[in-house]
């Protein structure tokens, strides 16, 4: 009966053990799937829908082959088609029955802007989340949401490259292929168990019995002839035990085998042959983020920000460097340009002059994107120097004019530390943009410079002092130290022949004004200051000798008429909403030296 357990035992480890090794041969499915996408090569640039990505579930694994160079990016589909709107480009998206097809999309009917996009690179476009470039070949995984697309092309101007698979990983894991071959060894060594259990049940079942002689009753019995029988069974015994017995070592042999099939099996069995007891079936909820319905997705991504002013900052230091304000022009805009066009002319002149402080590089620490889907587009960043000697902390209003344009920054200043920010909305929902005429605020952004220059004109008896607060404003106590400098300096040469006025007007940059979650907006503004120094005197004439800036951008060092200096200031505030009990207050702020003339 143990040979028929043992039988047993073997044809179920044979069973099981082939079980679970085809599971990982010859019936284990594919490890991926791949879509070849072939082009006819008719244009500059193709676009592949996020729906053909995301069409198997997994990582998107692309590769693309060209001849020359391959340029590959990825950004929103919306963007990307504004981005395209001017061009022809080839469509890969997904038709009937979820099958892969390519269409031509003709360009847009601006033909002025069709020849404009033939000389355009698609290298570096701030649209773009990430980008990639090689030459010949490149491949890249990815795992993009249906809303955005891959864009591929070359240079721009020659096809785009033909030849893009996009590979998607497949779960083929067994994992009941590691249960059944150790379930399928341990009935292996069962059935050797048995087996070896009945050998020796058989060897023992072979043994000599002992019983008595059957004897004649009438004859005696010969001791000696019993003695030397009985000798001659026990002497038999041991050729017997030899021919039918396993020993010790031929046991080992058998088992040895056994236990090496069973180590073999295991060693190939990797972590996907085996049920993953401690994955949860159901995930954690986790916080969401309320968006409301309707509501434009951020303009940008906290990545692609960060990436957009580290390429400001870049260029704004070449151009610093060498006072070359054609490059500044790429990355600068309204008041941030014109403070830096004068700074490069009075440089130029004066070697000794010192540079505006440069633009941060570092990762932001705040970033409030406008939530759009149309141009222009804004951006608010605070970014803090990592200048260990003098550090300061920089916000920023940037914009993006067009989807073909770079963000460039238009307001820039300084933030104290003291200063406390409003609450803002998180990066990945953005912020609305505050129209310049909204009434939803104490007052419209439109209206904001024109009434803090009238504070710097008239102080408590402007109309204007009690809606701003004035008590935590470091900007008015500068622009009066200013005033009781430039009235000292003049009277200490002029003093009886000359007069010395200042006047401040709201500038000429329009506001950018995005919203806070209290209803309230950051709004970023441009006041001019001006001061104008003439003689009183027919015979008298205003001398330079003390003000090298204005004689180096007026080209004159003296003046029977005066002279007028104007300053920009770049000035950030917190508005509230209407019906707040809060005052407007100041945030952070620049000024600069703008244009000194000869006054008529």
């Amino acid at each position: 009966m143990r040979f028929v357990w043992a039988v047993v035992a073997f044809v179920i480890a044979a069973a099981m053990i082939g079980a679970g090794i085809a599971q990982r041969t010859v019936f284990q499915g594919p490890s991926e799937a791949t879509e070849s996408i072939q082009t006819d090569g008719a244009t500059a640039y193709t676009l592949i829908d996020g729906a053909v990505l995301g069409s198997l579930p997994g990582a998107q694994s692309l590769r693309v082959e060209g001849d020359g160079e391959v340029f590959v990016s990825y950004g929103r589909t919306t963007d990307m088609q504004a981005w395209l709107a001017d061009v022809p480009y080839t469509a890969v998206t997904l038709g009937a029955e979820d099958a892969v097809q390519t269409a031509l999309v003709p360009a847009s009917a601006d033909t002025a802007a069709t020849e404009a996009a033939g000389t355009r690179t698609p290298v570096g476009s701030d649209l773009w989340l990430d980008e990639y470039q090689q030459t010949s070949s490149l491949s890249t995984t990815l795992q993009l949401p249906a809303d955005m697309s891959v864009l591929v092309a070359s240079d721009g101007i020659a096809p785009a490259p033909s030849n893009i698979t996009v590979t998607w990983p497949i779960d083929n894991a067994t994992p009941w292929a590691g249960p059944l071959i150790a379930g399928g060894a341990i009935a292996l060594l069962a059935g050797i168990v048995l087996y070896i259990l009945g050998i020796r049940h058989v060897r023992r079942s072979r043994r000599p019995r002992r019983k008595g002689l059957p004897l004649p009753v009438t004859e005696p019995i010969s001791i000696a002839d019993a003695d030397a029988a009985e000798k001659g069974v026990i002497s038999a015994s041991p050729a017997r035990r030899g021919r039918g017995a396993l020993g010790p070592g031929r046991r080992a042999l058998v088992a040895v085998p056994a236990l090496g099939l069973s180590a073999a099996l295991f060693a190939g069995c990797s972590a996907d042959a085996w049920p993953q007891f401690g994955a949860s079936e159901t995930p954690s909820p986790t916080p969401s983020v309320i968006v409301p319905e309707g509501q434009f997705p951020p303009a940008v991504t906290e990545n692609q920000a960060e990436r957009i002013v580290s390429r400001i900052a870049t260029t704004v230091a070449e151009a610093d460097s060498s006072l070359d304000a054609a490059v500044a022009e790429t990355r600068l805009a309204g008041p941030a340009l014109a403070e830096r066009q004068t700074n490069y002319t009075l440089r130029a002149a004066l070697p000794d002059r010192p540079a505006l402080p440069a633009i941060p590089a570092e990762p932001a620490q705040i970033i409030l994107p406008q939530t759009t889907g149309t141009w222009p587009r804004t951006v608010m960043m605070v970014v803090e120097s990592a200048e260990t000697d003098a550090p300061t902390t920089s916000i920023m209003m940037m914009t993006q004019e067009d989807p073909w344009a770079d963000y460039r920054v238009s307001y820039i200043g300084n933030l104290e530390a003291s200063t406390n920010l409003p609450e803002l909305a998180a990066p990945y929902v953005g912020a609305t943009q505050v129209p310049p005429d909204s009434s939803f605020l104490v007052m419209p952004p439109d209206q904001v410079a024109a009434a803090y220059a009238d504070l710097i004109n008239n102080g408590q008896n402007s109309p204007s002092w009690g809606a701003f607060d004035t008590a935590n404003d470091l900007l008015l106590p500068a622009i009066e130290d200013n005033k009781r400098k430039r009235t000292d300096e003049l009277n200490q040469t002029g003093q009886g022949t000359a007069e010395i006025s200042f006047s401040a007007t709201a500038g000429p940059a329009e506001p950018i004004a995005l919203a806070t979650l209290d209803t309230g907006a950051i709004v970023a503004v441009n006041v001019y200051e001006s001061d104008t120094a003439k003689p009183t005197n027919a015979d008298a004439v205003i001398k330079l000798d003390n003000n090298p800036a204005v004689k180096a951008l007026t080209g004159v060092d003296q003046s029977a008429t005066g002279f007028t200096t104007t300053y920009t200031d770049q000035i950030f505030f917190y508005v509230p909403s209407q019906g707040s009990d809060d005052k407007i207050r100041l945030l952070g702020y620049r000024s600069s030296l703008l244009e000194a003339k000869v006054s008529p």
